[in-house]
């Protein structure tokens, strides 16, 4: 029997560090505009994966790439003055998860299991199928923030990214529990 050394956080703690960065984000916005809700965000970010990796020595790859998408859609927001990196950002990103994902399982991959194999146990199907509803989940939120960064104000933009984004992923989660549930499988027992 071994045990790892790798500390574990708690889930008031792993939401705070997920959600603070968003929530500064919008915070600064709402007070002082784009530009030092920009500024904010980029600096919560750092703070946020500085304190996950504090608090268990290792960094997750989607908080990750996030945190370098932030940094440099966020410097050319504010070097260049323009509010359409920050959000395009929200663009790219989502269109990179989407087609890392599908890509994935064109290839017999399934990088969502990497993510998540630890947390969760699932037959190799379900991996590849839930791999293809969220590679499409990421890619509709691509096509949706162009719909409403190019046709809304950034204020209108920002809300939505926080309260129209966020609620629009937990519940896709959520619709995708059932399934996760009925294809878990047993771990090993030693």
């Amino acid at each position: 029997m071994s045990f790892t050394a790798t500390p574990k956080m708690g889930q008031g703690t792993k939401l705070l560090i997920e959600m603070g960065p968003l929530v500064c984000f919008f915070a600064a916005n709402w007070k002082a505009g784009i530009f030092w809700g920009t500024g904010i965000f980029m600096v919560a970010t750092v703070v946020a994966l500085t304190a996950s990796w504090v608090l268990t020595r290792k960094l997750a790859m989607v908080p990750l790439v996030s945190a370098i998408f932030v940094a440099i859609f966020g410097a050319l927001t504010l070097w260049l003055h323009s509010d359409l990196f920050i959000k395009v950002k929200v663009t790219l990103i989502n269109a990179l998860f989407g087609a890392v994902l599908l890509g994935g399982v064109a290839f017999g991959r399934s990088y969502l299991k990497l993510v998540m194999g630890e947390a969760v146990k699932l037959t190799e199907a379900a991996w590849r199928t839930l791999s293809i509803r969220w590679g499409l989940f990421f890619l509709f939120l691509a096509g949706l923030n162009e719909v409403v960064w190019r046709n809304f104000t950034t204020d209108q933009w920002v809300n939505f990214k926080v309260f129209g984004l966020l609620p629009l992923t937990l519940v896709f989660a959520i619709a995708n529990a059932p399934f996760m549930t009925r294809h878990m499988i047993e771990d090993e027992k030693a």
